[in-house]
């Protein structure tokens, strides 16, 4: 295949991909996107395909901060960073890649599912713009609390034992201030949230209804509209019963498996 498209990247901590996680990664190499996966371990089932790169190259990643918080936390850092260092698109590890992201698209970001905040799980920007400046001087040079917490988050963070490290007291008062609370604030800050795709374009299926991907029965589809180029399929909010078991046959994801040329069976989580 013709790899002639702008680049994606994404992070990946731990040894092992899930199959929706290959079948994530493979769908964006069937639209022509290079894809790079930064990783922290050796990741024993990368896809043909994929390029794998060290994390390191962009940043190193505490592991005694992911140890407190989640795999996912500091990959909120991490994709601005390389962002800003390679100018690739970023993309969670589970967001689908429907049709390809258009050239001429400067920022990719949208409004989610059913609460209005902005996401982040595919992120597109320039490499030097002031929502980057403002997101990575947030990371860098992190406040006491973060400033659009109301008084209740602010008390509750004062209730953490002094022992904990900063981010992670952060994380146990709100885990979505380092992702789409952060994101949404500082794009409102910088006059950047109107710029914000409709939710159909990136995450059409809203997160409340993640089982869907999963129900032969399900109109996956019937959420789609002809905007649509990504698809997030909502890893973190799996139930463990689908991470275990092969996709039923004719939902969503066995059929995108198929498709693509993934064996859910060779992927499951132990």
């Amino acid at each position: 295949m013709d790899l002639d498209r702008r680049p994606v990247a994404s992070l990946w901590i731990g040894e092992k991909l899930q199959y929706l996680n290959q079948l994530c990664l493979v769908s964006h190499l069937r639209h022509g996107h290079p894809v790079t996966l930064y990783c922290t371990d050796t990741v024993t089932n990368v896809p043909p395909g994929v390029e794998v790169r060290k994390a390191s190259e962009i940043m190193d990643i505490p592991m005694d901060i992911v140890a407190e918080t989640s795999a996912s936390f500091l990959s909120n850092v991490f994709r601005y960073k390389m962002i800003r260092a390679t100018g690739a698109i970023w993309i969670d590890c589970d967001a689908f890649c429907h049709r390809p992201f258009p050239d001429d698209w400067t920022y990719i970001f949208a409004g989610h599912g059913m609460r209005g905040a902005l996401n982040c799980g595919v992120v597109g920007l320039p490499q030097h713009c002031e929502l980057m400046d403002q997101l990575l001087d947030y990371y860098d040079n992190l406040p006491e609390v973060p400033p659009w917490w109301n008084k209740n988050q602010r008390k509750k963070i004062t209730r953490l034992k002094d022992d904990i490290p900063h981010a992670v007291k952060i994380y146990k008062t709100e885990r979505t201030a380092f992702g789409p609370q952060a994101f949404t604030y500082f794009a409102q800050k910088t006059g950047d949230y109107d710029k914000a795709m409709t939710p159909d374009v990136l995450y059409p299926v809203p997160f409340q209804l993640n089982d869907i991907f999963y129900d032969p029965h399900g109109r996956v589809e019937g959420w789609f509209t002809d905007a649509t180029v990504s698809v997030h399929l909502y890893t973190n909010g799996t139930k463990p019963w689908w991470r275990k078991n092969i996709p039923l046959e004719n939902s969503y994801a066995w059929r995108m498996c198929r498709e693509v040329g993934i064996d859910p069976a060779t992927a499951l989580e132990d």
